[in-house]
């Protein structure tokens, strides 16, 4: 006769094949949808290899070096460089009647220059006229502007690039629409011979042309985010992943002294870095990611939350613990309307001594789908076999998987089941087992007959 152990691991492996979930995450590398629920309370700890109770960890944070939101200081202002001597003509007539009067090879030379400029004129109109500096209008060219650059930097710039015809236009633009603390740097697509007004808007909407650009999604692991750096800013994979351990920053970084296994899992915050116009490398891409996390952190409440936690579970969660829970809740929600609740869950588990039991820690082993096999696998991540949380956060939490986190829904719940595939959707969080069942028995129903 089965056990209620067996008829519980039974529903397990069956609520997982029928409850797939489609998932929002951009970092799923099979794509497949899957069912995201805590289930019973039927894995077992381990010998002496099992998990305490007690939560440890360490805390996490960051610093900002976003250059796309950094603006080029500096006050536009231009000194006009035309100018010169004037040119005197000679005075006085040839003695030789034969010979040509200076003044006469004066007016020849001028009504030449005259001819020659009416055709550059002509020439010029017929085929479309010119940007600046020669450069034939109507070309898209790329423009950098390096981080810091002054107005009349950024000014060269655009005329050399035949965007703009002088300094002057681009100053007068700049004035009109009160920009010279607005213009940010970056790398930027423009067409030669633009309209000054419209190339300044876009100097301080900033950059447009994606190069030089990351873009982090939320819930990448540190793997993915190689993979990212390597097609976007052609740094090999391998460098960065050799660059991103937590020593080579614990200096600069002191939130990193507690991270496991010398990882910065977790700490590379998710969002678009903007990084034209800097000398690009693995560590500049890593600083830029740990200095972003740790502006974040700042505007977090850690402390107040740690008591929250103690208060109301009897955990003693420290920042890195928080990090890991928000981690797990990113991998699990589909929409972050359900990231608290699904904290609560996690929190209430944790604080019976329950198993976690969540197929998305365990994605972080295997790298996609979970298997029901892939469910008995020794591993540190599988929190079907141990209790507590996963050695290091599994992925790089949104903001709202971490305010989730500090702030989780006053519940006692202890099971979700999460399904959103096409147009099916089911968010159904238990207090029970027995609920629990009922929930994954009306979604096969609903299912079936849809």
């Amino acid at each position: 006769m089965p056990t209620p152990q067996d008829t519980d691991a039974r529903a397990r492996r069956s609520s997982h094949g029928t409850a797939q979930r489609s998932r929002r995450r951009r970092n799923d590398t099979n794509g497949s949808n899957r069912a995201s629920h805590a289930r019973g309370n039927t894995g077992q700890t381990r010998g002496k290899k099992s998990r305490p109770r007690s939560l440890d960890g360490t805390t996490g944070s960051l610093k900002t070096n976003d250059t796309r939101r950094v603006r080029s200081s500096g006050a536009v202002g231009y000194t006009s460089a035309a100018g010169g001597r004037r040119a005197h003509g000679a005075h006085g007539r040839a003695k030789n009647s034969h010979a040509i009067p200076v003044w006469g090879v004066i007016l020849v030379i001028v009504a030449v220059l005259l001819v020659g400029a009416g055709g550059f004129l002509l020439f010029r109109g017929f085929f479309g006229g010119q940007g600046g500096k020669g450069v034939a209008a109507g070309q898209e060219v790329t423009v950098v502007i390096p981080e810091g650059s002054l107005g009349n930097a950024i000014a060269d710039e655009l005329v050399n690039s035949g965007v703009l015809p002088d300094t002057k236009t681009f100053t007068q633009a700049v004035q009109e629409l009160n920009a010279d603390q607005s213009l940010r740097s970056g790398t930027y697509r423009f067409v030669t011979g633009s309209d000054p007004k419209a190339v300044v808007r876009q100097l301080m909407s900033g950059p447009n042309s994606g190069e030089g650009q990351l873009q982090v999604p939320e819930g990448y692991t540190t793997s993915q985010i190689a993979d990212l750096v390597e097609k976007s800013l052609g740094i090999p994979r391998s460098d960065f992943l050799a660059q991103a351990k937590a020593s080579n920053y614990v200096k600069d970084y002191p939130f990193l002294k507690e991270a496991a296994n010398d990882s910065l899992e977790g700490f590379l915050y998710p969002k678009t870095y903007d990084l034209a116009g800097q000398d690009v490398t693995a560590d500049t891409v890593i600083r830029c990611m740990l200095s972003q996390f740790e502006t974040e952190k700042e505007s977090f409440d850690i402390e107040s939350a740690r008591e929250l936690i103690y208060k109301r579970y009897g955990l003693n969660a420290t920042a890195y613990d928080l990090l890991k829970i928000a981690s797990i809740v990113e991998k699990e929600v589909g929409s972050h309307e359900d990231a608290a609740k699904v904290a609560s869950t996690i929190y209430n588990r944790l604080a019976k001594n329950m198993a976690l039991q969540s197929d998305a820690t365990m994605m972080y082993v295997t790298g996609g789908a979970v298997s029901a096999s892939d469910l008995e696998t020794d591993s540190p991540y599988n929190t079907y076999l141990y209790k507590g949380l996963t050695p290091t956060p599994v992925c790089s939490p949104s903001r709202e998987a971490m305010e989730a986190a500090l702030a989780p829904a006053d519940t006692n719940y202890l099971y979700f089941l999460l399904i959103d595939d096409g147009d099916y959707h089911n968010h159904t969080f238990s207090e029970t087992y027995e609920q629990h069942e009922a929930a994954i028995e009306k979604a096969r129903s609903d299912r079936s007959s849809s």
